[in-house]
């Protein structure tokens, strides 16, 4: 990869997000028992994971809910 393709992919937007003690524990427990060494990039991983999935379901198609299930029968 060529050194100005490398910008493209630097990270410099930053989100913070709140957690409960409960919910840090959890995290930190998963981190600790499977060896995770970045956590942002399994933050990531999972973040992007939901949001393409919902893609996926969202995806416009040519026929309403309610024609697609009538097609189908």
């Amino acid at each position: 990869m060529k050194a100005r393709d490398d910008r493209r992919y630097k990270r410099k937007y930053r989100k913070s997000i709140l957690l409960t003690d409960k919910e840090i524990s959890a995290f930190e427990q998963y981190c600790e028992r499977y060896k995770v060494r970045n956590q942002s990039q399994i933050i990531r991983k999972a973040l992007f994971k939901t949001i393409l999935q919902h893609y996926d379901e969202d995806y416009p198609t040519l026929f309403s809910k309610q024609e697609l299930a009538r097609l189908e029968q």
